[in-house]
């Protein structure tokens, strides 16, 4: 009989998942990770991990299965805390539910759940997992869940071929409803808990406050731009090589003070991350202000009025080689080489035509149609058809 080994948060995914896996035949057992104890920077008094272990334990019980609390909040503040207001500082805008995954559900987690004699682990992700044979090896994929309203691939797209292989995600042919519906069927007390929002296992933090611990606040100006600024307007471009366009289109706008007006302060460009609108606190203006780039060096944050502006559109962006990330390492591309994919640079949007090109120094993805606010220190994630095949940190 194989053990599993099902990362129980407390929510109603991992509760279903656990339950599918016991009717599988599997013989599971049920693991709660504590990552967070600084209740200093939780919004509310209630304690989220207290409620959440608690009703992990109570779905624990009532399917039977054994149940501990592993506490991995030191590798937590070190990998993904530590991490996190490190780019931070440096004026780029991590996605720490990405890390938390591959560095600690399926890495420091994984090798607990293994030691304790586990076959693989599972979590509530909806995605799905297959596996194809090339030249004598087995090769695993990473799918799209069914429910396209709630395909979290994106969320592990860092994850390699090692991890993969001892992974399961049984409620990837489910969708959010049916799992719902398999809770209450079962009487599971998560059955109608709403989604966890905010960090993973952090609960409700309000970011700039979190940030505040270690960045210090500290004034600068809001610069507004003008949208028929000359620096939207195409040079005159002599020919360019291919690699020097895709350079062209992946390149940020290097904003100076001239370029616009001062419409406002704010207490630290650290805090504040690209196509953001809220917490500007400018009033006045006929259409929203979004930011459209902030600099730490001078501690500016950049805007433009309306979602349309054109400084928050680009069509191209680069990966550095170090940070290009393939889950099929088969089909990673040689110098010079190119390929058609569908990509998305972040959770929720919707899948784009892009083309990958790879160059000795790293990845240009360049789409077909201009995306807006592509952020430093996110994740781009590239697919064919519904498969996840790689992944990089936008530089």
């Amino acid at each position: 009989m194989k053990r599993v080994v099902v990362g129980l948060s407390g929510g109603v995914d991992s509760s279903v998942a656990a339950y599918l896996l016991q009717q599988q035949g599997y013989e599971v057992i049920g693991l709660f990770m504590k990552n967070w104890h600084d209740d200093s920077v939780t919004i509310s008094n209630e304690c989220p991990w207290l409620e959440d272990s608690n009703d992990a334990l109570l779905v624990a019980d009532k399917l039977g299965i054994p149940f501990q609390t592993v506490d991995l909040s030191e590798q937590y503040q070190e990998k993904i805390v530590d991490y996190m207001f490190r780019e931070y500082e440096k004026g780029r805008t991590p996605n720490p539910d990405v890390l938390c995954n591959r560095e600690i559900k399926f890495d420091v987690f994984m090798k607990i759940a293994l030691s304790l004699g586990a076959d693989y682990v599972a979590t509530g992700h909806y995605c799905k997992k297959s596996e194809i044979e090339l030249n004598g090896e087995t090769v695993y994929q990473l799918l799209a869940g069914a429910d396209n309203n709630k395909d979290q691939s994106y969320f592990l797209c860092q994850l390699s071929q090692e991890q993969l292989a001892k992974s399961l995600f049984p409620i990837g042919e489910l969708t959010k409803p049916e799992v719902r519906e398999i809770a209450a069927q079962m009487e599971l007390v998560t059955a109608e808990k709403k989604d966890s929002q905010g960090l993973c296992f952090i609960g409700k933090v309000r970011l700039p406050e979190f940030l505040q611990q270690k960045l210090e606040p500290k004034e600068g100006a809001i610069i507004q731009i003008d949208k028929d600024h000359l620096v939207y307007r195409p040079e005159e471009q002599q020919e360019l090589s291919s690699k020097e366009s895709l350079l062209l289109e992946s390149n940020k706008i290097a904003y100076t003070h001239e370029m616009g007006k001062v419409v406002g302060k704010h207490q630290g460009a650290h805090y504040f991350t690209i196509g953001q609108r809220k917490g500007l606190n400018v009033g006045g203006t006929k259409d929203p202000l979004f930011i459209i780039a902030t600099d730490v060096t001078t501690n500016t944050i950049y805007t433009g009025l309306g979602s349309q502006h054109p400084g928050l559109f680009r069509k191209g962006l680069f990966i550095e080689k170090s940070e290009v990330h393939w889950i099929r390492t088969d089909l990673a591309l040689a110098n010079g080489e190119q390929m058609e994919v569908m990509a998305r640079i972040r959770y929720r949007q919707p899948l784009q035509k892009a083309t990958l090109h790879q160059y000795e120094d790293g990845l240009y993805i360049s789409f077909q149609e201009p995306q807006s606010a592509i952020t430093e220190g996110q994740f781009a994630a590239w697919y064919l058809e519904d498969e996840l095949v790689g992944s990089g940190v936008i530089s």
